[in-house]
């Protein structure tokens, strides 16, 4: 299927096989509608339920910073009101079905969705494309969810596990669209007037932005019907328009290395030892992947046996990976007593160093294959994963890959290929995040 266009080059109004069922996956479709809005589905055979979610290819890095939040706030409103339906009859429908209905908001999109049983399909393209298209942005509505946004802000740091990601990437990456935190600032959010809400309805929310995804019990051809229906005024406003492009390559982003610390009365120290990595699409992904489950990913990995098992220095340590299309973190978060911070720390920096040098043991390249292969299967039995896997493949890649092929590609990943990445990413230089009980100026 490598040959099939990629969105932005389909002829509007035709459908394509993106993958056919087998490899692991079902039947999946495209369809691009005259506008640009997409419609793409996974007919999964001998499930009840079916995942729909309507998503838009903009999320906070595209924001200013004066309006940091904006794209969440607007998530926030989307549930709260549209021409026809009140915020109680929205969320009176969905839950009388019992659906399972949310939404979030991304550095580089933002969804929305619904998973229910087949026979209400129907209903949830109804009621989650209302939202999208029909919102009215009610200014007391407006009002009514700063408050609550405000709230969520206080609750967030409140979590310092949580806050420290966005402790390290504000420093990491300074003042750019990255380093700013996706709920926006309490300054920005009171400051943040409903015109300019409005301003990111009108221009992120349009056709050629929209992605609909569904996975599960459903047919093709009827979820496009439905969809056209409803964005029928917005597709004929939209002309002449093609979907826009996945998100990919760009300029270099700066960052920065040195410590931040954040002075905090905490039980424990919230920390993070991070450096650049690696964009989503790079080569070299699989290899990395790997390299963060033998590294941290689970009770036998390397910073969790020498930190946690050997050492009795953390509760919880551990490492992971984040990919944008410009650039990518690598990051090792640990939570410890404030005494052992610098003795976590230390251990961290000597792991890396090692594996750096060495690279990763073959029976710890066996070893993180089958716990991602196993997470990555496991993981994709539900319908909401699946239509997640063709939503990230949409906004992120030139193609859609089978469960299969993901797990031929990890399995080809060499030991050599590991060590490689190693080498480079694990001696770059570092940024280190920290919130505890210390003052401002504190080193580890």
């Amino acid at each position: 299927m490598s040959s099939v266009p990629i969105a932005a080059e389909q002829e509007p109004g035709t459908t394509v096989t993106l993958l056919e069922p087998d490899g692991g996956s079902g039947l999946v479709r495209r369809t691009v509608l005259p506008g640009g809005l997409r419609v793409v589905t996974e007919h999964i055979a001998g499930v009840r339920s079916t995942a729909f979610g309507i998503s838009a290819a903009t999320g906070s890095r595209d924001e200013d910073s004066a309006h940091a939040g904006s794209a969440h706030f607007l998530e926030h409103l989307l549930f709260k009101g549209t021409r026809t339906r009140s915020a109680l009859e929205i969320s009176a429908l969905l839950d009388g079905v019992g659906a399972d209905h949310n939404a979030y908001t991304a550095k580089e999109h933002t969804c929305y969705y619904a998973k229910v049983l087949d026979r209400d399909l129907p209903l949830a393209v109804d009621v989650v494309g209302d939202m999208v298209a029909a919102s009215v942005l009610d200014e007391g509505e407006v009002e009514t969810e700063r408050g609550v946004i405000l709230e969520e802000i206080a609750m967030y740091e409140d979590e310092p596990a949580d806050l420290v990601d966005d402790v390290f990437a504000a420093h990491f990456f300074g003042d750019s669209p990255l380093g700013r935190p996706i709920l926006g600032t309490n300054e920005t959010i009171k400051a943040l007037p409903r015109d300019r809400i409005a301003e990111q309805y009108r221009d992120a929310y349009v056709p050629s932005q929209l992605i609909v995804t569904a996975a599960g019990s459903l047919d093709h051809d009827d979820v496009v019907a439905r969809v056209r229906e409803i964005f029928a005024d917005q597709l004929a406003a939209a002309g002449d328009a093609r979907p826009v492009r996945p998100r990919m390559g760009g300029g270099p982003v700066p960052t920065r290395g040195g410590t931040v610390v954040e002075s905090r009365e905490t039980e424990q120290a919230h920390i993070i030892l991070g450096s650049e990595g690696i964009t989503r699409t790079d080569p070299r992904w699989q290899a990395l992947r790997l390299l963060s489950a033998a590294l941290g990913g689970g009770m036998s990995s390397r910073l969790f046996q020498e930190v946690r098992e050997k050492r009795g220095l953390a509760y919880a340590v551990h490492a992971y990976h984040t990919g944008y299309a410009d650039t990518g973190t690598f990051q090792v978060y640990a939570g410890c007593l404030p005494e052992k911070a610098d003795e976590v720390v230390g251990v961290c920096r000597e792991e890396l160093d090692k594996v750096a040098r060495e690279g990763i043991t073959a029976e710890e390249l066996q070893r993180a294959k089958g716990q991602i292969q196993g997470s990555l299967v496991l993981g994709s039995e539900g319908t909401n994963a699946r239509m997640g896997r063709l939503l990230s493949h949409e906004l992120n890649h030139p193609r859609h890959f089978s469960i299969d092929e993901d797990l031929a590609r990890l399995d080809a990943v060499t030991g050599a290929e590991v060590a490689e990445v190693a080498a480079d990413l694990l001696s770059r230089p570092r940024a280190l995040a920290v919130i505890g009980p210390y003052d401002k100026d504190r080193s580890f």
